[in-house]
């Protein structure tokens, strides 16, 4: 008897773990699920992380990735508003916002991925169409915000520029508002757009490099020359600051000195009425120093005053 319940009871126990795993499904922080029971959706999208259950073998558990995704669209030859041909590179982040309504129009990421391409390359086709080169390609005025002078405005060579509402970001602005009410009736958020890569047609490219290669040539010849005029104008303010300085302390050294001077006379004199005699001497000693050397030759007469001293030195 236990020979033939044992088996028996291993398939149950089988049976029971199998209906068991069938009946939990396990959402972690990058999922989100929507239970399905015949291909039908049951109840609300499932985002809370966690253990869940369902009815075993009857519902499905459908996982929907809850991050940022890619897209990456292929080139595509666009005229712009000025006629000229140009390929656009863009790509794309979305995230399923609504997995229901995304289980029910699209099915899976795949689906969705093929109605992207449609939608945002049509986006980017329309709003390319209505912009000129140069707002595709240029992002500012940045550096052509530069003096024209007066030869270059009567011989026509302004420098072609965007207005406020046009340029890279802008155009991308204009394509993702395009585009993200579309996709959100697939249960679609669209997060961002950008142009990857912008390549030229054959036919026009040697052009635009020449009036591109110009049209910097142009602004770095006024940069140089606005660069060469400030230059100018802070060489000038140096040389007035140091001629200031300069002036300045030649006055205080002329104060100094001349107080200097004063005080010297004073003690001079102070010293003088002292004792006459030995300034005199002393005077006189400061000129021997001074005017006689090794190399000196000095002519006198025997009665100078200027050999006083030696006279009484010798005993003369």
């Amino acid at each position: 008897m236990n020979k033939v319940f044992a088996p028996f009871m291993i398939i149950v126990l089988l049976a029971v773990l199998i209906v068991l795993v069938s009946s939990m499904y396990v959402v972690d922080e990058t999922n989100q699920v929507v239970v399905t029971q015949f291909g039908e959706p049951i109840g609300k999208p499932i985002k809370a992380p966690g253990l869940h259950l369902k009815v075993p073998f009857i519902q499905q558990a459908n996982y929907f990735d809850d991050r940022l995704l890619e897209w990456d669209g292929e080139p595509n030859r666009i005229p712009t508003e000025d006629k000229k041909y140009i390929w656009i590179d863009t790509t794309a982040r979305w995230r399923v916002e609504d997995p229901l309504k995304f289980l029910q129009t699209v099915h899976d990421e795949r689906g969705a991925q093929s109605r992207l391409d449609d939608i945002l390359d049509g986006a980017t086709r329309n709003v390319i169409a209505k912009q000129r080169l140069i707002e595709v390609v240029r992002d500012s005025n940045r550096i052509l915000s530069l003096e024209t002078s007066e030869e270059d405005k009567i011989m026509g060579r302004q420098f072609e520029k965007i207005s406020e509402e046009s340029g890279r970001d802008v155009i991308t602005r204009k394509m993702l508002e395009r585009a993200k009410e579309k996709v959100k009736e697939y249960g679609i958020d669209l997060v961002d757009i950008r142009i990857k890569r912008v390549n030229y047609d054959p036919k026009v490219r040697n052009k635009v490099f020449e009036r591109m290669i110009s049209e910097r040539k142009r602004a770095a010849e006024l940069l140089r020359a606005q660069g060469k005029g400030e230059q100018a104008q802070i060489e000038g303010k140096v040389e007035k600051e140091l001629q200031r300085i300069q002036s300045e302390a030649y006055h205080t050294a002329q104060g100094l000195k001349g107080k200097a001077d004063a005080e010297a006379i004073k003690i001079y004199a102070e010293a003088y009425s002292k004792d006459p005699e030995f300034y005199s001497f002393l005077k006189t000693l400061e000129s021997y120093r001074e005017t006689l050397g090794a190399q000196s030759t000095l002519v006198l007469t025997t009665d100078s005053e200027y050999l006083k001293y030696l006279k009484e030195i010798s005993g003369e």
